[in-house]
C-alpha cells in the first residue's frame, strides 16, 4: 500500500518496456489476485465481479481497489485458525489448502512488489522498504 500511496500518477504509467505491465497494471494485477486467492482461501466466490485491471486506470481508482482487495484478505487471515488451516480448498483449479492459497497470496504479492522496486530503483525513488 505504501507504494501505491506514494507513486505519482505519471509513475502508475511507467512501463521499463513496451512488453510489460505499468505499474498501475501491476498494482490492480495485484488486487485482482487477492481476490482469487483470499476467496478460495474462504471456500467462497470472490466478491469482485470485475476485473480491477481491466477497469480502474487511475491512482485514485488503482488505490481504492487495492485497499479493499487487502482489507478483504485481512478478514481471511483473521479467520484462518489452525483447524481449517489444512481444509482442502480449490485454487486454479487443482487442490491446496487454505494457509497453501493464503501463503501463495502472499509470495504473489512480494513477487510482484520486486517488480516495482526495480521500477521505483529506475526512477532514483528509494522503495518503501529500502527506507
Amino acid at each position: 500500500m505504501a507504494t501505491a500511496e506514494e507513486l505519482s500518477p505519471e509513475m502508475y504509467a511507467y512501463r521499463p518496456t513496451e512488453e510489460v505491465r505499468t505499474a498501475g497494471q501491476i498494482l490492480t494485477h495485484i488486487a485482482d489476485a487477492q481476490y482469487t486467492f483470499c476467496s478460495s482461501a474462504a471456500g467462497e466466490s470472490s466478491p469482485m465481479t470485475e476485473s480491477i485491471e481491466q477497469t480502474r486506470t487511475t491512482k485514485g481508482a488503482i488505490v481504492e481497489a487495492l485497499e479493499q482487495s487487502f482489507a478483504y484478505c485481512e478478514r481471511v487471515f483473521a479467520s484462518a485458525t489452525d483447524a481449517r488451516g489444512g481444509q482442502s480448498v480449490d485454487l486454479f483449479g487443482a487442490p491446496t489448502t487454505t494457509l497453501g492459497a493464503l501463503a501463495f497470496n502472499s509470495a504473489h504479492n512480494y513477487e510482484h512488489y520486486g517488480n516495482l522496486v526495480t521500477y521505483m530503483r529506475l526512477n532514483g525513488i528509494v522503495p518503501p522498504s529500502s527506507r
